[in-house]
C-alpha cells in the first residue's frame, strides 16, 4: 500500500474543513475565513502537483455541499479463456478496466455495467462485489486532490461487441503475463493482480481497505 503524502493529507484535509465550513457558515466573517482556509488547500495543492493555483481554486469551488469521498466504479470482465478486459482511454493512451465515477439514480452495479457498456461496446451480468479500495492506499499516479473510494466488480458477457467509444480508442482481452501499459491514474498492476485471483477463485470474500 502506498503513503499518502503528508502535504496532500493536509491539503485534503483544509479543503473538507473549507468545503464543510462554507456549507453551513452563515457569518459573512465565517464565509470569509472558510475561503481563506480553500485558498490555503489550493496553494498547497499548487505547490505540491505544479499545477497552477487559480486552476486548483476554480475546481475546488465546484465542490459544494458536505465533503464525502467520490465513487469511482470499475469492471473486471474476464472472456472464457480466462483473459481480462482493458480499455484503451483517449486521454491518455493508456490501459484501464471499464469503469468510472458513480452517477446518482444508479446503484454502484448498474453504473458500472453502463461504463461496460459505454466504454467497450459489451453488456455484462455483474456477478460479484471484489473490492473496496481507498485510492490513497494504492500507488495510483497522479494523487487525487478528492478523497476517492474504488469499487470493483466481478462481470460476465451476455452480448454485445466490442467496439471504439467516445471515451475509448479501443478494446481487447489480455492474458495476466500480457497486460498492456496501465493508465495509473484509475488502475494499478496489484488491483489487476488481484482481479485475476478473484477470477481464478470466485469464493474469495471481498477485499477493503
Amino acid at each position: 500500500m502506498a503513503a499518502t503524502p503528508q502535504w496532500l493529507r493536509w491539503a485534503k484535509t483544509l479543503q473538507a474543513v473549507a468545503q464543510n465550513g462554507l456549507t453551513f457558515a452563515k457569518d459573512p466573517f465565517d464565509v470569509e475565513r472558510y475561503e481563506q482556509v480553500r485558498q490555503v488547500a489550493a496553494e498547497m495543492l499548487s505547490a505540491g502537483s505544479g499545477v497552477e493555483p487559480e486552476r486548483i481554486l476554480s475546481l475546488l469551488e465546484k465542490e459544494v455541499g458536505y465533503c464525502t469521498p467520490k465513487v469511482d466504479t470499475r469492471a473486471a470482465v474476464f472472456n472464457e479463456a480466462g483473459e481480462m478486459l482493458f480499455v484503451q482511454e483517449r486521454s491518455d493512451g493508456l490501459w484501464s478496466l471499464p469503469g468510472g465515477w458513480a452517477d446518482p439514480n444508479q446503484s454502484a452495479a448498474e453504473c458500472v455495467a453502463r461504463e461496460v457498456r459505454e466504454e467497450s461496446g459489451f453488456d455484462v451480468r455483474v456477478t460479484k462485489l471484489a473490492a473496496v479500495f481507498d485510492r490513497s492506499k494504492h500507488p495510483h499516479e497522479p494523487p487525487f486532490a478528492s478523497h476517492v473510494y474504488k469499487i470493483f466488480f466481478l462481470c460476465e458477457i451476455t452480448g454485445g461487441k466490442a467496439s471504439a467509444t467516445l471515451e475509448t480508442e479501443q478494446c481487447g482481452f489480455f492474458a495476466e503475463d500480457a497486460i498492456p501499459p496501465l493508465s495509473l491514474s484509475r488502475i494499478t498492476p496489484g488491483q489487476v493482480a488481484r482481479l485475476f485471483e478473484y477470477h481464478r477463485n470466485p469464493a474469495l470474500a471481498a477485499d477493503f481497505d
